[in-house]
């Protein structure tokens, strides 16, 4: 079947937007203490230090301090130093040898063997290059301050940002539950939508559903990236360690929600033939109105993610409506309905496991077949 483009390109744009939000929700503050940072780095190296232009000072702190919430103090650390080491290193060359294309290699290669050497940090080693290669590359009009004007700027900036991440520690759990709580009211977004087209028996809900469904992938990538990365932080942070459970939980719920999406796509695209005019006609209303209490389940579940709540709620009508799922019963003449049943079966089983219950668990809770 073709899709009207229109209709497709819709609910992508849709999708993108939500996530863009998303991303801005979670960012905007974390965005705004990099921003004054810089500022208050420039201003250091200009009022303080006397130096007409500052530019390594706000460079470093925004380099160091990023634009999300997750700043370890290593992760700062690292950044800082690889600013301010290769700065130092880039000022030494171009007063001692001045620049050119040999002078390059050996910047690179003398800030990575130092950096390698003071610390084990891939993200020190990297910066230490780049910030090397900006100082042989630039003029010497750019410098300010003297030959060692640019390197007292970059500490300054790496450590505006050291204090900012200092005074403002991070929880690792707010941005996971924050993509948590996006990712799974994103899949029962599709299921409502999905629901709807059953009821009033609309492909075109159905394959909003199912378009719906395909661009919200990157969510679920993002989660996955971002709880994983934070309970690895929990591995070896002190300050994070208490919430090491809940991060690894958040782990297992992301790719867990990943299949519970997949499977709720593989129920889009089963259901969307059903939907067209033929000779042979499908009851459709009675799942429709399980996906319906999935989808309310669904959202239940997004909320006590997001909040670190026990899913009791969302646990609950899960089983109600896993216990409703039998095939011979919603649809006891109609074997293609019935393949819808079963789909759902599965669904509901991976929103169980995210909600708590095991794997065995969840497969009892349903009616045997």
């Amino acid at each position: 079947m073709r899709w009207p483009l229109t209709d497709a390109a819709r609910v992508v744009a849709e999708a993108r937007v939500r996530q863009g939000w998303s991303r801005v929700r979670a960012a905007w503050f974390p965005i705004l203490q990099a921003a004054v940072a810089g500022s208050i780095a420039f201003a250091v190296g200009h009022s303080l230090l006397g130096h007409p232009y500052p530019f390594f000072a706000p460079v470093s702190a925004w380099i160091a301090l990023g634009f999300t919430s997750d700043r370890p103090l290593r992760r700062v650390a690292e950044l800082s130093v690889g600013v301010a080491l290769g700065v130092g290193l880039g000022d030494l060359v171009v007063h001692v040898i001045g620049t050119g294309w040999w002078q390059v290699a050996v910047v690179l290669f003398a800030s990575a063997v130092i950096a390698r050497f003071i610390d084990r940090g891939a993200m020190l080693t990297t910066q230490a290059g780049v910030q090397a290669i900006v100082i042989v590359g630039l003029p010497a009009l750019g410098a300010s301050g003297g030959p060692l004007g640019r390197w007292t700027d970059a500490l300054v900036g790496g450590a505006v940002a050291l204090a900012v991440a200092v005074l403002t520690p991070s929880d690792p759990r707010r941005r996971t539950r924050a993509m948590a709580r996006v990712g799974v009211e994103e899949l029962a977004g599709v299921l409502r939508t999905l629901a709807r087209g059953l009821a009033a028996g609309r492909p075109s809900d159905v394959e909003d559903a199912l378009v719906r469904g395909r661009a919200s992938q990157p969510t679920f990538d993002e989660w996955l990236d971002t709880a994983t990365g934070a309970r690895d932080l929990a591995r070896v942070s002190p300050a994070a360690r208490r919430h090491r459970d809940e991060l690894t939980a958040l782990v297992q719920a992301a790719v867990l929600s990943d299949r519970a999406m997949r499977n709720a796509r593989v129920l889009t695209r089963r259901a969307l033939p059903l939907l067209d005019p033929g000779p042979t006609e499908h009851d459709l209303h009675a799942v429709g109105a399980t996906v319906v209490d999935i989808a309310a389940a669904t959202d239940d579940l997004a909320d006590s993610l997001a909040t670190g709540r026990t899913p009791d709620r969302a646990r609950a009508r899960l089983v109600a409506a896993a216990q409703r799922l039998d095939p011979f019963v919603l649809a006891p003449d109609d074997w293609q309905v019935q393949s819808l049943v079963l789909l759902q079966r599965s669904l509901v089983v991976d929103l169980l496991e995210i909600a708590g219950v095991s794997p065995r668990d969840a497969r009892e809770v349903l009616p045997p077949i």
